[in-house]
C-alpha cells in the first residue's frame, strides 16, 4: 500500500506532525495552527490522525474540507502505544502507530450542528435555563 498517514498532537500554540509513509517517517516537525492550516490546503491527500482533545473536532472538519481522510484516536490509546518519554514528537509518532493497530477503534467526531448543539445544552445548564420553556426546542406530543 502507498497511503501516507500523518499523526498530528494538537496543542494552544504549536503543533507536532509526524508524517508516515510505507512504515518509514518522512517528517516530525512543529508548526503554528496558521502554518498546519496551510499546510493542510497544500498537502495532497491523505490520512490524518488527530488525538482526541478539545480542539480536535474543529481540525478534523478542516481537514475533511481540504480533502483528507480525518479521524480521531483515543488519548488513553495513544499513552499506551508511546514507547518513550511524553514529547510532542514521541506524541505525534504514538498516534501514527496507534492508528495502525489492527482492530483499532476510531472516535466519531462531531458536526458543526452537533457542536452547536452541545454548547447550547452546556450553556443553558450552566444557567438553569429550560431550553423548553424558553422556545428553544419545542415541545412534542412525547414531552410532559
Amino acid at each position: 500500500m502507498n497511503i501516507t498517514i500523518a499523526g498530528v498532537d494538537l496543542a494552544k500554540k504549536v503543533f507536532q506532525i509526524c508524517v508516515v509513509k510505507r512504515n518509514t517517517v518522512l517528517s516530525n516537525k512543529e508548526m503554528t495552527p496558521c502554518q498546519f492550516k496551510e499546510w493542510l490546503a497544500n498537502s495532497t491527500p491523505m490520512t490524518i490522525v488527530f488525538e482526541a482533545c478539545a480542539t480536535s473536532n474543529y481540525w478534523k472538519q478542516t481537514a475533511e474540507q481540504q480533502g483528507h481522510d480525518a479521524k480521531l484516536i483515543s488519548a488513553k490509546l495513544v499513552s499506551n502505544i508511546r514507547q518513550t518519554q511524553k514529547t510532542d514528537a514521541n506524541d505525534a509518532l504514538a498516534i501514527v502507530q496507534a492508528s495502525q493497530l489492527v482492530d483499532v477503534q476510531f472516535i466519531n467526531g462531531k458536526s458543526v450542528a452537533q457542536q452547536e448543539l452541545q454548547s447550547l445544552l452546556r450553556t443553558a445548564g450552566k444557567k438553569g435555563t429550560d431550553l423548553f420553556t424558553t422556545g428553544a426546542f419545542p415541545r412534542c406530543s412525547l414531552c410532559p
